[in-house]
């Protein structure tokens, strides 16, 4: 009990000087933790680990789907390695058809034998033809495959009403009626029972390029013709803000009664929209503005939730981040309508301070999508040909699962700041949270480049006397896998934990991700 309380003391008093001082990471690569594992009332969603998935570049064709008669193992067309993969992530939801690509496909286009489908031109991404071979049934087929559920957003911009109506009638309803007969004759029988839907995407852009007001409008029509049938509740996503637009977010509580919506979508991307540079080619200049630029999503994040607290204090309205992660310049040589970017150590670390946000938000934000799953912007996964390799963000969302439902804890933490050129961002982010069986997951994620950071971590309220954990590192900032050395980044055995009377002791590597179990 002495040596409980003697680290307890140095703990408090390390983050007092920490603060007091306002020491650099360089100079003070110390930090303290407090968790209260015996507390928290809020859950993690396992849907703020979501995917998504637009027909953009190779993310459909080429990704997720070959054809049933390609040489390379598919299960009906879907790529088998690609549903394996992410199934150790345990994805939970995936989004579909878009992005931009939903406000102009017509989902009766992609229905029926695939030789008779009509092609369109995919105006927004690349000016290539669409040939419509991956439609509603191959979607909901490659969603029972991942053990995922189906997250489709309708088409507002150049659509109906009724045919969003009666695409949630085609895929729901079990009884006989004129959709459901259609359904059975095009070989599905039963009902796929999908809940979430949303209604239209980025509808201040290329969505239709509607103000707040009318957009509002327009969904409230939609939503009242997206109608429940049998035990299957709609749970609707109005398409929301861009980024720091907080004036959207309040026009839609304001005039959207909150029956009517599960959810309010954001769109927020880490990027330099002047210049977003190469996804591996850059200096240390560059990934400081990339950390910067994340805290800055973190702040967004505040102000719109404060916005819908404001008039949904009960908190009923869920914030949906369903396009978020990082936006570089496409690869040399590849279509600049593709999206096709590469996937270093940087994005990994994007994306674990990014869901650590999410989490610590979770009484708000019960939905989130990385943009994309696979071959576009932060993918988890590429390919090429046969050939298919996993990204260092693929790592972070295989780390972070043991997050998924679990039991948000309160944490308080002291660090130092990671510093350049006169600025500063704190060198550490972390989230704790307890599971079903009584474990308490850790996720920390150390954005200097240069220093290691020594952490004591309390664990108050509960007894505990293992550690385990692995980290995710590279030798560099831009690190990467290639599909040359596709484990050059890779989760590894984390030993450097201890544990004694409830005080843990650990130090975390240079731009690293580690996650840590605590029984």
């Amino acid at each position: 009990m002495q040596y409980r309380k003697a680290i307890t003391a140095s703990i408090i008093v390390l983050g007092m000087t920490t603060a007091a001082t306002g020491q650099k990471a360089s100079e003070a690569a110390m930090a303290s933790l407090i968790i209260d594992t015996d507390l928290g009332t809020e859950t993690i969603s396992r849907h703020i680990y979501g995917h998504f998935s637009e027909h953009l570049g190779r993310c459909i064709y080429g990704g997720f789907w070959v054809g049933e008669n390609s040489a390379i193992p598919n299960t009906r067309g879907i790529r088998d390695d690609i549903v394996e993969a992410l199934k150790r992530t345990q994805i939970p939801n995936l989004r579909w058809p878009g992005g931009c690509f939903a406000d102009e496909y017509h989902w009766m286009d992609g229905i029926g034998p695939r030789e008779k489908r009509p092609k369109m031109i995919n105006t927004h991404w690349g000016g290539v033809t669409e040939d419509n071979s991956f439609g509603t049934h191959e979607f909901l087929d490659l969603c029972e495959q991942l053990g995922a559920e189906p997250y489709i957003c309708g088409n507002v911009g150049s659509g109906s009403v009724e045919e969003m109506s009666k695409w949630v009638e085609y895929v729901n309803v079990e009884g006989v009626s004129p959709m459901a007969d259609l359904r059975r004759s095009n070989g599905r029988e039963k009902a796929w029972n999908v809940k979430y839907w949303g209604v239209g995407n980025e509808n201040w852009g290329c969505g239709g390029n509607m103000t707040a007001d009318f957009y509002a409008d327009q969904y409230r029509r939609y939503a009242t013709y997206t109608r429940d049938y049998g035990d299957n509740r709609l749970l609707k996503v109005a398409g929301g803000a861009n980024s720091t637009d907080y004036n959207w977010t309040e026009t839609l509580m304001k005039k959207i009664p909150h029956w009517m919506m599960w959810g309010i979508s954001l769109h927020y991307y880490t990027t330099n929209w002047n210049k977003k540079g190469s996804a591996t080619q850059f200096g240390e200049k560059e990934y400081f503005e990339t950390v910067e630029r994340c805290l800055n999503v973190e702040k967004a994040l505040d102000r719109h939730i404060n916005v819908m607290d404001r008039y949904d204090p009960d908190r009923r309205v869920a914030l949906v981040v369903d396009e978020w992660g990082t936006w570089w310049d496409v690869e040399p040589g590849t279509n600049p309508g593709f999206l096709y970017q590469q996937n270093s150590m940087r994005d990994a670390i994007v994306a674990g301070l990014s869901l650590n946000y999410f989490n610590e938000r979770c009484g708000r934000i019960r939905m989130a999508n990385i943009a994309q799953t696979v071959n576009v912007l932060q993918s988890l996964i590429l390919t090429d040909g046969e050939k298919m390799i996993l990204t260092p963000t693929y790592h972070v969302f295989e780390m972070y699962k043991a997050h998924h439902d679990a039991t948000l804890l309160p944490l308080h933490m002291h660090c130092g700041n990671y510093s350049l050129d006169g600025h500063d961002v704190p060198a550490l982010s972390a989230s704790a949270s307890r599971d079903k069986n009584g474990k308490v997951n850790i996720t920390i994620v150390n954005v200097d480049p240069v220093r290691e950071t020594e952490i004591l971590v309390d664990l108050r309220g509960g007894e505990y006397d293992s550690v385990t954990g692995r980290v995710l590192r590279g030798d560099a900032v831009n690190a990467h896998n290639t599909f040359e050395k596709s484990d050059t980044v890779k989760p590894e055995p984390f030993r450097g934990a201890r544990i004694r009377n409830n005080i843990l002791s650990l130090s975390v590597a240079p731009a690293s991700v580690t996650v840590l179990t605590v029984e």
